[in-house]
């Protein structure tokens, strides 16, 4: 069923009706969603001129934009030259869903069953590559064409690097997943290899006339089989839209362009938009600036902060300000976090929501004590009738939840995380894992031939053979012993079997042990990983979690009566039977609401990131991150500040505290938005004094695409 079958017959001309049709059904949008969806509506066959649509957040962004598409039809605009772009799929069908909801009952339709489909909606790459086909002739691909998903694209550069020596080189080149990773950061942001090297892949950057090299091969050989990668659906659509005559063709296919979450858009992505619609008649735009935290994946804040300022005139910007979703309280302390922004479409969300609690600062004296109170909280929080799922914790990086994790774990508190595997289900932590259960077991045989192949030289034939002869002994330990290595390998075996003999010694020492393991496993990591750093940091981690374990026995026991769960990256309960709390990072969450959520660590190093206070453009990302977890909360947020905090950067083993500084996004200037709590204790004011403890701590086309490599 599309769209336009929704629509009765043309009818001969007749009197003009009494009253707009179908306009009783948007009398439920309030005054500034109502002038968004009607903006330019009776503008004539020449349409309307650009609009931006501000929508902070819970203000009923999907509703506004449904009823423009549906305002826009029922004025009668032909739903087959509207096109409609998202980010996903199930964004594009809600938003077919409700188009098509909004459609029946304005005009008085039976009730929806199955969402009508419009004939151009979907996300970017979906939609660029119908359009690719569709002219495919035109700009020298040929359109049977196929795409490869990110697996193959990595596979096919893994064969280049090989074909082209870079695989074999002394020092180890970056592997195929890095190569991939660079090669579309460098597309969607449209800069230069070298800038995007030391920006963003620093490790990396003396690679850069290799990588240019393999980039240019990489071209060239989806050109000769071809292929397109999922980046080269952008591509190709901007340098299509460069060529005047397909760009004609291409934008008279649509008189009305709609775009969601435009903050999320990329230079590419902006780029596109203005050459289907160089001046901006017909091109609605919505999204909210004080929400674009992914630059990560090359998203430019700019394509929505300087939007209205790129024509002349300048475009209509309607905002919407009231939020459905949190109270009062928390949208004035959520509206004074993003007010101290460098730079922004101002807006204040207000609501009618009454205060059901105030959001609150909580004092905590260490990550411990923090997993604890969140528990607790969590607990009390359920006995008053909030189910596991209505509650989140969030936060800033996905190990921040380890000691939560283990704290949920303990008092049988089931949970679901997304935006990154759960602690213990990631691989570079199962590997120390398995060092101390192949230590602690050497009959072990899953743990034995995983801890085996980490070492240098030894594959899964090898570690195999050695298992069958520890197995067929009285005396595994000599068996191991006694394995011969080739000779390449000796130094690393050598390495191995001396960490392998201290962990098996009677009387070690725990949890020195598990520090001797880490110091093993480091130049491992850096071997076997392109991003050593973090995950390096999360190993230091594990190392200080340990410390509440009387014993290795205790502490593998505890965590394998906790085995992993099957993770997401995409949050939201869906697709879990069981009521389970919410954990997840902050860029996952976008999008979602709980009655209930905590937001761990807002101190200076976590929010901000110490990784991400580079330059003021990363500093305000991480202001929108603290917010964009603060909306997320309808009638209770907490913002936990532990104020003793583990910094591994301070040593380069074992346990290293620092006192910490709360986030610098919570000045004192706007504290008196939030009561202050500390554990045992009532709200408190202020509590200027504890302050005083925490210190500052962190184109033929085809010729085009190809030759940008050269």
């Amino acid at each position: 069923m599309t769209i336009s079958s929704l629509l009765p017959a043309p009818a001969a001309p007749a009197a003009a009706p009494a009253a707009e049709p179908g306009s009783a059904v948007f009398r439920h949008l309030n005054d500034a969603q109502r002038r968004a969806a009607g903006y330019g509506i009776g503008a004539g066959k020449a349409g309307h001129g650009p609009l931006l649509v501000i929508a902070g957040a819970g203000s009923g962004k999907t509703l506004t934009l449904a009823a423009r598409v549906a305002r826009l039809v029922l004025a009668g605009a032909d739903p087959s030259r509207i096109l409609m772009l998202t980010f996903s799929r199930r964004a594009a069908a809600e938003m077919e869903r409700r188009v098509g909801q909004v459609l029946h009952e304005a005009l008085g339709l039976a009730p929806l069953r199955g969402a009508p489909r419009l004939a151009w909606c979907g996300t970017f790459h979906a939609i660029g590559a119908r359009l690719l086909r569709g002219h495919a002739a035109q700009i020298g691909l040929d359109a049977s064409f196929t795409v490869d998903d990110r697996g193959e694209s990595e596979d096919l550069l893994h064969v280049l690097r090989q074909r082209l020596g870079l695989a074999a080189t002394r020092k180890r080149f970056p592997q195929k997943s890095t190569c991939l990773a660079i090669y579309s950061r460098v597309v969607n942001s449209q800069a230069g290899l070298r800038e995007v090297l030391a920006s963003v892949f620093p490790w990396c950057g003396d690679w850069h006339e290799e990588l240019k090299q393999l980039f240019a091969a990489y071209a060239d050989e989806k050109q000769a089989q071809r292929v397109l990668d999922f980046d080269d659906l952008l591509v190709w659509w901007a340098a299509a839209l460069a060529e005047p005559a397909v760009a004609a063709a291409m934008a008279g296919r649509f008189d009305h362009v709609l775009v969601d979450e435009y903050q999320d858009t990329n230079r590419l992505q902006a780029e596109i938009l203005f050459g289907l619609k160089p001046d901006g008649r017909g091109l609605t735009v919505v999204g909210d600036d004080a929400q674009a935290i992914y630059s990560f994946r090359a998203a430019e804040v700019r394509n929505i902060l300087d939007f209205a300022d790129r024509f002349t005139p300048p475009a209509e910007v309607v905002t919407l300000e009231r939020n459905y979703r949190s109270t009062v309280p928390l949208l004035a302390a959520s509206n004074a976090v993003i007010a101290l922004a460098a730079e922004r479409h101002a807006k204040t969300l207000w609501s009618d929501a009454p205060m059901v609690e105030p959001p609150a600062i909580v004092w905590v004296a260490g990550e411990s004590e923090q997993a604890a109170w969140v528990a607790d909280r969590v607990l009390q929080l359920r006995e008053t009738g909030i189910v596991l799922k209505s509650q989140a914790v969030l936060f800033r990086a996905a190990q921040h939840s380890a000691a939560l994790e283990l704290e949920l774990a303990r008092r049988d508190i089931p949970f679901v995380k997304y935006g990154g595997l759960r602690f213990l289900d990631s691989a570079h932590v199962k590997d120390v894992l398995a060092v101390l259960r192949f230590a602690a077991n050497p009959r072990g045989e899953r743990a034995g031939l995983r801890a085996l192949q980490l070492v240098p030289g030894i594959g899964p034939a090898s570690a195999a053979r050695l298992m069958a002869q520890m197995a067929g002994v009285a005396d595994p330990e000599a068996a191991l012993r006694a394995f011969q290595p080739t000779a390449s390998n000796a130094s690393g075996w050598r390495d191995f079997a001396d960490v392998f003999a201290a962990l098996r010694r009677p009387g070690s020492a725990w949890p020195d042990e598990i520090g001797a393991v880490e110091r093993w496993y480091r130049p491992q990591l850096e071997r076997l990983h392109d991003d050593a750093a973090p995950r390096a940091a999360d190993i230091a981690h594990l190392v200080r979690l340990t410390a509440g374990y009387p014993s290795r026995e205790s502490f593998l026991t505890e965590l394998a009566l906790d085995p992993p769960a099957a993770t997401s990256d995409e949050s939201g309960p869906g697709g879990h039977d069981e009521d389970s709390l919410i954990l997840s990072t902050i860029h996952s969450a976008k999008g979602q609401e709980w009655i209930a959520v905590s937001v761990l660590n807002v101190v200076d190093g976590c929010i901000p990131s110490d990784m991400a206070t580079g330059n003021v453009a990363e500093i305000e990302e991480e202001r929108r991150l603290l917010y964009v977890a603060m909306t997320r909360a309808r009638h209770h947020l907490h913002l936990l500040v532990p104020q003793r905090f583990y910094v591994t950067q301070q040593a380069a083993y074992g346990d290293r505290h620092v006192y910490a500084a709360i986030s610098r996004f919570l000045p004192e200037s706007i504290r008196d938005r939030f009561v202050h709590l500390t554990p045992g204790e009532e709200a408190e004011g202020e509590c200027g004094a504890r302050d005083e403890l925490t210190a500052a701590a962190m184109h033929d086309v085809g010729a085009r695409v190809r030759s940008a490599w050269r």
